[in-house]
This record gives C-alpha cells, sequence and structure tokens, in this order.
C-alpha cells in the first residue's frame, strides 16, 4: 500500500526508539495498533455499506424487468407480436357484425347465406332400423 520496504520500516523502528524512548514505545505501538484497527474496521464497513447499495441497485434493477416480463398486457403484445406482426390473422377470427346492424362491413371474408346449408326437403330422413343378428 505505501510501498515501504524493510529498510525503510527499519529506518522508522530505530528514529521512533530515539524519539520516543524505549520506556513509552510499547504504549505507542499499542495506540498505533487500536487506530489501524479502527481504520480497517471503518473501510470494511464502507465497503460493506457500498456493496449493499450495489445490490439493492441490481435488485431494484431486475425487479422491473421482472415486473415488465410478467406483466399481462405487456407479455400478450409480445406475443402477438412475434407471432402475427401485422394483426391478419386476429381479424380473420373476429365475429362477423350482426345482419342487422348499421354499416356492418365484413372483413375480407364472404359468408355464404343460409339457404345453401338448409336442406331442401324439410321433412326428416326416415328413421334406419339396426340390422338384425
Amino acid at each position: 500500500m505505501f510501498d515501504l520496504g524493510w529498510d525503510e520500516m527499519a529506518l522508522i523502528a530505530v528514529v521512533a526508539l530515539v524519539v520516543i524512548g524505549p520506556k513509552d514505545l510499547p504504549v505507542v505501538l499499542r495506540q498505533a495498533g487500536r487506530w489501524a484497527r479502527k481504520g480497517q474496521m471503518m473501510v470494511g464497513e464502507l465497503r460493506r455499506g457500498m456493496d449493499d447499495m450495489v445490490r439493492q441497485a441490481e435488485l431494484a434493477d431486475l425487479k422491473r424487468e421482472v415486473e415488465k416480463a410478467a406483466d399481462p398486457g405487456s407479455l400478450k403484445k409480445r406475443i402477438e407480436d412475434a407471432i402475427d406482426p401485422g394483426g391478419d390473422i386476429a381479424k380473420a377470427f373476429e365475429p362477423p357484425p350482426h345482419p342487422g346492424q348499421a354499416g356492418a362491413a365484413l372483413s375480407g371474408f364472404e359468408v355464404a347465406g343460409e339457404a345453401e346449408f338448409l336442406p331442401a326437403d324439410p321433412t326428416p330422413p326416415p328413421p334406419v332400423s339396426p340390422p338384425k343378428p
């Protein structure tokens, strides 16, 4: 961190021994150790706080993405756009308007009249008897 080698540390120890004295040096070193420990604890707490803020920001982004993906309207629209980009298939399955409605128009499809589907003779066919064994 400070890029101190053995020779620099030895010089600092000799200067501290001369300036502080051999009697008070252990007390000063103990106090310096406490300050270093407090500094490390403060840096660790700061690091944990920053990690928590980053984690909360990531969770907020993830929550927005999940809510966007789970939105039924959005999901339905994305599926419809993927399957039928122009919307032509959906129009084909819409029920035709009632014949009595004013301005009823067919959406490109012609519907056969009822007369084509009704039998010409309204009498029911004769019953079929089951075969005899």
